[in-house]
């Protein structure tokens, strides 16, 4: 009887070209895709930039042309106006603007339209939050002209209080004015004021 024959198993050998063309097709494919999603989220930061920088613009242009009217009656800087009114309603982004269309934080007493909101006030030397009482407008220019009332009448306690900002040459005696009469407990408050102004060259509307 003859012994079986075992048949000898082919081994396949590994095509080690393709195996690294497969290797580098996919390692291609892998950057690639981390690149389009790189890309795709640059161009959504940027988008957003740009419709904050178009907000920003509209918001300025929303203002400056009843500034300019403020500044030809009254004698009040456009820039002082437009520069207050982003610092105080961040851009008329904040619910005070927003919602009660008062731009410069002014507050409210006796009977006038009010609402209740929370504010933050530098005090003793540290930021705390408090409850305060804030006028309501139906319209961004009634507030406006309630600000440059303010300017020009002051307070019962002090008419002349805010003197100093109408007589202010340019923006920054104004600013600087502003704070030293209290507008802001804010001690930096000329200083970003100025700031605003500045970055977003308000003063093009002063001449």
């Amino acid at each position: 009887m003859n012994s079986p024959r075992y048949k000898k198993k082919k081994v396949r050998k590994t095509n080690l070209p393709m195996l690294f063309a497969g290797l580098l097709i996919v390692g291609v494919a892998f950057i690639f895709s981390i690149n389009v999603l790189s890309d795709s989220s640059k161009t959504e930061e940027e988008s957003a930039q740009q419709k904050e920088q178009v907000t920003k613009e509209q918001f300025i242009d929303r203002i400056s042309p009843y500034a300019k009217e403020l500044q030809a009656s009254y004698g009040v800087l456009p820039s002082i106006i437009i520069g207050q009114g982003i610092l105080e309603s961040n851009w008329g982004q904040s619910t005070l603007a927003s919602k009660y269309n008062n731009l410069f934080g002014i507050k409210a007493y006796g009977e006038q339209k009010k609402v209740n909101l929370e504010t933050r006030e530098y005090i003793n030397e540290e930021w705390i939050v408090i409850q305060g009482d804030f006028r309501v407008y139906d319209t961004w220019e009634e507030s406006m002209d309630d600000h440059t009332r303010l300017f020009v009448n002051g307070v019962t306690w002090n008419p002349r209080l805010y003197e100093r900002v109408l007589l202010a040459k340019n923006y920054k005696q104004a600013a600087q004015a502003l704070q030293d009469a209290g507008y802001a407990t804010d001690p930096t408050y000329a200083d970003k004021v100025i700031h605003v102004i500045e970055s977003y060259d308000l003063n093009q509307y002063d001449h």
